[in-house]
Protein backbone atom coordinates (compact mmCIF):
# COMPACT_ATOMS: atom_id res chain seq x y z
CA UNK A 1 0.00 0.00 0.00
CA UNK A 2 1.44 3.45 -0.89
CA UNK A 3 1.82 6.11 1.37
CA UNK A 4 1.07 9.79 0.76
CA UNK A 5 3.74 12.29 0.58
CA UNK A 6 3.86 14.65 3.88
CA UNK A 7 6.07 17.06 1.72
CA UNK A 8 5.08 20.23 0.10
CA UNK A 9 2.07 21.96 -0.51
CA UNK A 10 0.24 18.99 -0.34
CA UNK A 11 1.29 18.02 3.17
CA UNK A 12 0.58 21.53 4.82
CA UNK A 13 -2.64 22.07 7.22
CA UNK A 14 -5.86 22.90 4.90
CA UNK A 15 -5.60 26.48 6.69
CA UNK A 16 -1.51 27.32 5.46
CA UNK A 17 -2.85 26.01 2.00
CA UNK A 18 -6.04 28.67 1.92
CA UNK A 19 -3.53 31.52 2.78
CA UNK A 20 -1.08 30.28 0.41
CA UNK A 21 -3.80 29.99 -2.44
CA UNK A 22 -5.38 33.48 -1.19
CA UNK A 23 -1.84 35.41 -1.56
CA UNK A 24 -1.60 35.00 -5.30
CA UNK A 25 -5.65 36.60 -6.04
CA UNK A 26 -4.48 39.93 -3.78
CA UNK A 27 -1.70 39.75 -6.44
CA UNK A 28 -3.87 40.75 -8.81
CA UNK A 29 -5.17 44.94 -8.61
CA UNK A 30 -8.84 45.01 -7.91
CA UNK A 31 -9.26 46.97 -10.87
CA UNK A 32 -8.45 43.63 -13.03
CA UNK A 33 -9.39 40.52 -10.59
CA UNK A 34 -12.93 39.82 -11.98
CA UNK A 35 -14.76 39.93 -14.64
CA UNK A 36 -17.41 40.67 -13.15
CA UNK A 37 -16.37 44.59 -12.42
CA UNK A 38 -15.51 44.56 -15.72
CA UNK A 39 -17.61 44.01 -18.38
CA UNK A 40 -15.22 45.25 -21.55
CA UNK A 41 -12.37 42.94 -20.18
CA UNK A 42 -14.92 39.96 -19.52
CA UNK A 43 -15.85 40.74 -23.64
CA UNK A 44 -12.36 41.45 -24.74
CA UNK A 45 -10.79 37.90 -23.34
CA UNK A 46 -14.29 36.19 -25.11
CA UNK A 47 -13.36 37.53 -28.18
CA UNK A 48 -9.71 36.89 -28.01
CA UNK A 49 -10.34 33.65 -26.94
CA UNK A 50 -13.25 32.64 -30.03
CA UNK A 51 -10.57 34.17 -32.23
CA UNK A 52 -8.09 31.65 -31.62
CA UNK A 53 -10.58 29.02 -32.39
CA UNK A 54 -10.79 28.02 -36.18
CA UNK A 55 -13.71 28.92 -37.96
CA UNK A 56 -14.61 24.87 -38.92
CA UNK A 57 -14.55 24.22 -34.95
CA UNK A 58 -16.48 27.32 -33.56
CA UNK A 59 -19.80 25.44 -32.38
CA UNK A 60 -22.00 28.33 -32.17
CA UNK A 61 -21.14 29.11 -35.68
CA UNK A 62 -21.65 26.00 -37.03
CA UNK A 63 -24.89 25.38 -35.23
CA UNK A 64 -27.58 28.42 -34.03
CA UNK A 65 -29.51 25.99 -32.50
CA UNK A 66 -27.12 25.31 -29.67
CA UNK A 67 -26.50 29.19 -29.82
CA UNK A 68 -29.85 30.12 -29.02
CA UNK A 69 -30.26 27.69 -26.49
CA UNK A 70 -26.93 28.74 -25.25
CA UNK A 71 -28.21 32.15 -25.17
CA UNK A 72 -31.16 31.29 -23.18
CA UNK A 73 -29.71 29.19 -20.35
CA UNK A 74 -27.36 32.56 -19.41
CA UNK A 75 -30.29 34.59 -19.70
CA UNK A 76 -31.89 32.60 -17.17
CA UNK A 77 -29.23 31.74 -14.96
CA UNK A 78 -28.72 36.18 -14.90
CA UNK A 79 -31.88 36.36 -14.08
CA UNK A 80 -32.01 34.20 -11.34
CA UNK A 81 -28.91 35.88 -9.61
CA UNK A 82 -30.73 38.87 -9.14
CA UNK A 83 -33.16 38.24 -6.55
Amino acid sequence: MATQSERGFAGMDGRKQRDIASQGGKSVPDEKRSFSQDHELAAQAGRKGGQSVPDAKRSFSQDRDLAAEAGRKGGEARGNSRH
